[in-house]
């Protein structure tokens, strides 16, 4: 890689590093990822992120690892209402699939990789009696038997052991209080983790690259309510289909960000977590980009934001006490916490009209569409306030207005006390809208 990308790599990763050191991600990953051998370069990931100081809780599936027993031993399957009947011979099986499989993935994560990245890490993995489980019980006249729920999840112990820097892997089978063993689903029992942790994130390991249009685009970020409309259009792939109530559900229950990335691109697990366009879908709980009223906390990041349009002459230059002043009448246009545009509205209600003014998008948000969003909030809170106009005044990007219904108007239309502090060096042109 050459250094000037290396260093902007690495500069775009350094904000989501820090953000995530002492957070807690719940990874549910599917029986089908040690099956093929895809886990092993996820292993690495999982390193990573531990070493960076994210705390990892590992849930994994046993799905095909069940299927291929019973296949050879001959016992029959049973499914009622898409979850598997366990008899007293099956659950025997699923005890073995959960042994074996959780011996695979520790070891796996155990390895000494000495071409990886992680060359010399040593990840502690611990387990335990962290699950309650109960019986699922009888469903439509089908004894479930020992197909289980998820009861109660011992959030305390889990943080001890997350608090030593070790990983936490579950398997999918809980415990009652009379001894007895039950088989739960991988899904159920990460949001159920993950919702008692109060984790920062809850990741679902898809086959798939996550929820896609019908003309095959990736879907990058959703919000729960999008998700659910989605879900009942009934057009999703299988797999996404499956997990994504689980999102919702655990978005809904508190949980900021639920994922889902694929299992079959090397470093999605990274590429999803440390790039802002990531490369999965992420369901979020509220919209991840939203316009608000400015504070004065704001200040700094507004004039960040409009000092370079300043020196290049297409803003009138403000100083920090003059926002300070009328900070009341400016908002800002957030993404995932950070502020990436600003606009004023100044009323003039004795005209019955307002100035939209400082206008501004950060460089690498300019075509998101960032602009429209902050012009739209402006206009919304005009015609909030009966107002019947906006106007502008602008030297160099009149078009930019044109295109979205300004049109050029004279001096004279400012409204009086506007006309008092028109710039005659600027010469900046008028534009109007009528709301």
């Amino acid at each position: 890689m050459p250094t000037r990308e290396f260093v902007l790599t690495f500069r775009e990763a350094a904000p989501y590093i820090n953000a995530y050191r002492g957070k807690t991600f719940v990874l549910a990953l599917g029986g089908e990822s040690l099956v093929d051998g895809d886990f092993s370069s996820m292993a690495q990931d999982i390193n990573l992120l531990v070493s960076l100081g994210v705390r990892i809780v590992l849930v994994h599936g046993i799905r095909p690892q069940i299927e291929a027993l019973l296949k050879r031993h001959g016992i029959a399957r049973l499914f009622h209402r898409d979850r598997r009947v366990t008899d007293a011979a099956t659950m025997d099986v699923v005890k073995q699939a959960a042994g074996a499989t959780r011996h695979d993935v520790e070891a796996r994560l155990s390895m000494g990789m000495p071409h990886s990245p992680m060359h010399g890490a040593h990840l502690r993995v611990a387990g335990g009696n962290f699950v309650t489980a109960q019986p699922l019980g009888v469903l439509d006249g089908v004894d479930m038997q020992y197909t289980g729920q998820v009861r109660r999840v011992d959030a305390a112990a889990i943080r001890q052991r997350l608090d030593c820097g070790e990983l936490v892997l579950l398997t999918p089978v809980g415990y009652s209080l009379t001894g007895e063993s039950f088989n739960l689903t991988m899904e159920e029992l990460a949001t159920h983790v993950a919702i008692a942790l109060k984790a920062e994130k809850l990741i679902y390991v898809v086959e798939g690259r996550g929820v896609v249009e019908r003309d095959g685009q990736l879907i990058s970020s959703l919000t729960a309510q999008q998700a659910e409309e989605m879900l009942q259009s009934g057009s999703l792939p299988e797999d996404v289909a499956a997990y994504l109530p689980y999102c919702i559900r655990a978005t809904r229950d508190g949980i900021p960000r639920a994922h889902l990335i694929s299992r079959h691109q090397d470093g999605a697990l990274l590429l999803e977590h440390f790039t802002r366009g990531g490369n999965g879908t992420m369901i979020a709980r509220d919209p991840l980009v939203r316009v608000r009223h400015a504070s004065i906390e704001d200040v700094g990041d507004i004039l960040a934001l409009i000092q370079p349009l300043e020196e290049q002459g297409i803003l009138v230059r403000r100083s920090r006490e003059r926002l300070e002043v009328e900070i009341g009448e400016y908002a800002v246009l957030e993404h995932d916490g950070k502020v990436y545009g600003c606009v004023a509205m100044h009323p003039f209600p004795e005209a019955d009209t307002a100035e939209l003014a400082c206008l501004a998008v950060s460089p690498e948000k300019r075509d998101g569409g960032f602009g429209e969003m902050l012009l739209r909030h402006v206009e919304y809170q005009a015609r909030a306030r009966g107002l019947q106009s906006l106007f502008v005044l602008t030297t160099q990007t009149s078009h930019w207005f044109v295109e979205r219904g300004f049109a050029e108007a004279d001096k004279s239309s400012l409204p009086l006390a506007r006309q008092q502090f028109y710039n005659f060096q600027r010469r900046s042109k008028v534009f109007v809208k009528q709301l």
